[in-house]
């Protein structure tokens, strides 16, 4: 928990339901936010108002899925605040995308400003590596010439000049991308970076953002940074991040997959060289070592770069991988996998190394230095610590896999995570004398008390509320299915894709997203159709091309009569309203593979339990994402489009009825 010196104020509200009635009221067909111009009352806004007050009103929980067009942002938001300003509670609003942190900032939390005539300070709160560190600059470049090789100065230097007139002083904010390897060196760390280091004359960005996120009201994170900041209850504690907080999960449904990573363990190839290359490069002959002219550490370091690329080599040349990327470590071949790297010195290298890291930060001049020298030391403990914990494989109920990354495959991470997130989860948020909130409009896989979700994250104790959308799809969507497609595994399905893509694309003039579940089939599509797309004379935006996720939407936008081929990420959290999307083409039906060695124990659990993993959990996270990029068409009253599902499955196997049941109800036509 982060210390905050601040004293809780007592309740407003002396009767239980009394802030509850008068969020309700305030939200009513004729409250006071009725009578401002814009605002558009709904129903289902209201309820979900008054919902979130009773649940911070009575210190309980609460699971709300609101519809697309619900308004939930207000929803949360102005009780939220009205709750933290009148108790001294600060509130934590937690989201998975950018985009809707963004949303809250900029456009949200100003108008709740605006309608509440008061000021209350939000701060965005970003992990501590996001912010560069003045004095670590300052110390950087002041050592430059032990640190960082001629190529790498200039970047150093534009940095220096960027830091000395940004008064955001984030990587956001920073007009080029820096290699990891040199912002590492300059970035806040928690041992580096701290109060007593960076008092509040050092201009340090990250201290300062700090002392905002104390003194705040509402603190917009992402679910990442909430579950690395998160620990342990305190005995009889109600708070989260601060004493007393409550948080607020909107896009909900991707809490379980954050916590998953999250709460587990990975250490990586790449990540540990290039811990060991910030002591000493042996390349460059640059690093902190070299600084302080610490012979035998060098000389350790220059020992233990290649064993730890043959350690990792070993472990990945032993283990047989799926789609050559992930390889779980099953019991029976665990004794196999573990005996490859069983004679390895990695660890006790790292034990070593460690030993002469602490020596020469004792023995430097500099405290800079020595806190540098501090920070590696305390980095090499822990993954010396994580890899006998991974070696040693006795975390119950976890899974263990070891996973290829980077662009070629290069590098090997070692990676394990628990099985089932909910007994943990249901221990770390929903405790008596809380309030947590999870949001969303894509929680249900058919039924109202959103029990699966409440399953899955923890919360069956916990109430549950199922709003829908204000929109009237009968009127606003229609739905295409297409008989005539073969199945996935079929060798003609990729033809198909590309003969009715082009129908229905033609049919909208562009202006389609066109979601898939597999890189290597969006890829193929997209060569096949190139030429289709130009001789129309439209832009056609391809995932991994080298652009990033925001700049295929701007150019989407803004580009006319545009055709975007997506895949996970463009499945969720994209809002486009208007003309500029006017179709969205499902390729194939989203469940999920049963490669990944998580995905495949969760599978296993279920089945070892009795129960029909299938049903169980493969249909109901493919109904929840199949909502998602359902939801990408409809974003306000007066959108118009059309769903087109080119998965034949949907209409002629069994589960299909459970597929269509999800969707909004709207005029269906089949081909």
């Amino acid at each position: 928990m982060i210390s905050l010196n601040e004293e809780c104020h007592p309740a407003a509200s002396a009767h239980q339901g009394e802030f509850s009635r008068e969020v309700g009221e305030l939200f009513g067909p004729k409250g006071k936010l009725a009578a401002i111009r814009g605002f558009e009352w709904r129903p289902e806004q209201q309820q979900m108002a008054a919902a979130v007050a009773a649940a911070l009103e009575g210190r309980t929980h609460l699971v709300v899925e609101a519809g697309t067009g619900v308004g939930k942002s207000l929803a949360y938001l102005m009780p939220a605040v009205l709750h933290a300003r009148r108790t001294g509670r600060k509130a934590l609003i937690s989201t998975h995308t950018i985009n809707l942190q963004e949303q809250l900032l900029y456009k949200d939390i100003p108008l709740v400003r605006g309608l509440l005539g008061d000021e209350f300070e939000a701060v965005l709160l970003k992990g501590r590596q996001n912010y560069v560190c003045p004095v670590r600059l300052s110390r950087a470049v002041r050592h430059g010439g032990d640190l960082f090789t001629n190529e790498e100065k200039p970047d150093l230097e534009r940095i220096r000049e960027w830091a000395a007139t940004t008064s955001d002083g984030s990587l956001s904010d920073l007009p080029f991308e820096p290699p990891q390897q040199l912002w590492s060196q300059v970035c806040s760390e928690q041992h580096l970076c701290t109060p007593k280091t960076c008092g509040r004359d050092s201009g340090c960005f990250y201290q300062a953002a700090r002392r905002r996120a104390q003194s705040a009201q509402v603190l917009v994170l992402n679910h990442t940074l909430l579950f690395t900041l998160l620990g342990e209850p305190e005995e009889g504690g109600s708070g989260y991040l601060f004493p007393d907080d409550f948080v607020v999960f909107d896009e909900a449904h991707t809490v379980e997959q954050v916590a998953s990573r999250h709460l587990g363990f990975s250490l990586s190839q790449y990540g540990l060289r290039q811990s060991l290359q910030r002591l000493y490069n042996p390349r460059t002959r640059k690093g902190l070592l070299q600084q302080v002219r610490h012979g035998d550490g060098i000389s350790a370091v220059a020992d233990l770069i290649p064993e730890v690329d043959r350690f990792f080599d070993a472990l990945a040349g032993a283990c047989n991988f799926k789609q050559g990327r992930e390889c779980r470590i099953r019991e029976d071949r665990s004794a196999e996998l573990i005996g490859a790297v069983a004679e390895s010195p990695l660890s006790e290298g790292l034990s070593k190394l460690a030993e002469a890291a602490a020596s020469a930060a004792a023995k430097a001049q500099d405290e800079g230095v020595q806190g540098e020298l501090n920070e590696v030391t305390s980095r090499l403990k822990a993954s010396r610590s994580g890899l006998a914990d991974f070696l040693s494989q006795n975390a119950p109920d976890h899974v263990y896999w070891v996973e290829r990354s980077g662009r070629t495959s290069t590098w090997c991470s070692l990676h394990a995570a628990p099985v089932a997130v909910a007994p943990l989860l249901g221990r770390l948020l929903f405790r008596e004398g809380s309030t947590a909130v999870m949001t969303s409009a894509t929680l249900s896989v058919g039924s109202a008390e959103l029990d699966y979700f409440r399953g899955r994250v923890g919360a069956l104790e916990v109430p549950a509320l199922q709003l829908g959308s204000p929109f009237d799809y009968s009127r606003q969507m229609k739905l295409h299915l297409v008989r005539k497609m073969p199945e996935p595994k079929d060798a003609a399905y990729e033809d198909a894709l590309v003969k009715w893509i082009g129908h229905f694309t033609a049919e909208s003039r562009a202006r389609a997203f066109v979601l898939f579940t597999s890189h290597r089939t969006m890829q193929g599509v997209a060569a096949k159709m190139q030429g289709f797309f130009q001789e129309k004379g439209w832009n056609l935006i391809v995932q991994g091309a080298g652009i990033s996720r925001s700049r295929m939407l701007e150019a989407f936008r803004e580009g006319g009569e545009s055709v975007l081929f997506g895949t996970d990420s463009f499945w969720t959290g994209v809002d486009l309203p208007g003309e500029a999307l006017s179709s969205v083409i499902i390729t194939r039906l989203p469940f999920v593979t049963p490669d990944h060695p998580l995905t495949e124990a969760k599978l296993e659990e279920i089945e070892a339990s009795g129960g029909d993993p299938f049903t169980s959990y493969s249909l109901p996270e493919a109904i929840l994402k199949l909502r998602q990029g359902v939801g990408r068409l409809i974003r306000s009253g007066s959108d118009r489009g059309t769903i087109v599902i080119l998965d034949s499955r949907i209409l002629t196997r069994s589960y299909g009825k459970a597929f269509l049941k999800a969707l909004p109800e709207c005029p269906v036509e089949i081909a």
